[in-house]
């Protein structure tokens, strides 16, 4: 499994937490959202026009716990589509530390073991998202690196991705390109100022996308996937939602730079699995 890991960048370890642990994660986060009003915000997530880096709201959400809108949410009176939970494209980013429940999900014996098996050092969860991936209009997600927007020096960058929900073609799982993880680190993420971030492009050679493969994940699958590995998701345009819940951990040994956009303060400092 190591072998297969390092050689495609990516592993999917089926049944790795329970069905009853997916739906209490999934009532916790519905709970959260009840307190959530949308008309207290319009801060919309999306990879493909990048709405969000000149937000404060999303840049401020490193030590928060935050709500992000589909591009799609709103209707042309402004209005919902659809019910608030099924308009939300994540929650973020630091659940793990926050909120009781979440905690107990992330931080886990199994998953510090697991971490230890992957050979990380001091490993440090850096942030945490719910992934709402709604019906209808949950959103497409581009090719794109992790370790863009977590870079540390050396890279150190791991993604851990719960699938709370079964994940299939039809409501828009994860794709990767098995390999490109060799490759390089083809943008660079920075924080400019207090209200703004750039996006830096490092090597424009295209990715293969041709080579991808999908990433269909039973609910209670862990997908781990190296902060190289290029990964994508269409839109989910079928009646199903695809709720998913990441944690991305860096190795507390390496560098990590100011000019990330994600920083924490000293009173919430980073822990690792355990």
């Amino acid at each position: 499994m190591l072998a297969a890991y390092r050689m495609h960048g990516v592993l999917i370890l089926d049944g790795f937490v329970s069905r009853s642990q997916c739906d209490a994660l999934r009532d916790r986060a519905l709970e959260l959202v009840a307190d959530f009003d949308p008309a207290s915000i319009r801060s919309i997530f999306s990879t493909t026009d990048q709405t969000q880096l000149d937000d404060t709201y999303f840049i401020d959400s490193g030590d928060k716990i935050r709500f992000f809108l589909e591009s799609d949410a709103f209707d042309e009176n402004g209005q919902l589509r659809q019910s608030k939970e099924q308009c939300l494209n994540k929650m973020g980013h630091a659940m793990h530390d926050l909120d009781p429940l979440f905690g107990s999900f992330s931080h886990t014996e199994k998953l510090a073991a697991l971490s230890d098996s992957l050979g990380q050092q001091d490993p440090a969860i850096i942030q945490s998202m719910y992934i709402f991936k709604p019906p209808r209009i949950g959103g497409e997600v581009v090719c794109h690196q992790d370790s863009t927007y977590l870079y540390t020096e050396p890279e150190s960058c791991t993604g851990f991705w719960f699938a709370l929900e079964d994940a299939t073609i039809d409501n828009g799982c994860m794709y990767f390109i098995p390999g490109e993880h060799k490759g390089p680190l083809k943008k660079r993420n920075r924080r400019v100022s207090a209200t703004q971030l750039r996006t830096d492009t490092l090597d424009a050679t295209p990715w293969p996308e041709e080579r991808k493969l999908p990433a269909e994940a039973k609910a209670g699958a862990l997908v781990i996937f190296d902060g190289r590995a290029p990964h994508l998701s269409g839109p989910n345009r079928s009646a199903t939602s695809r709720h998913a819940y990441t944690l991305h951990a860096i190795d507390k040994r390496c560098h990590y730079p100011a000019d990330n956009w994600l920083q924490r303060p000293a009173n919430l400092p980073l822990r690792g699995f355990r």
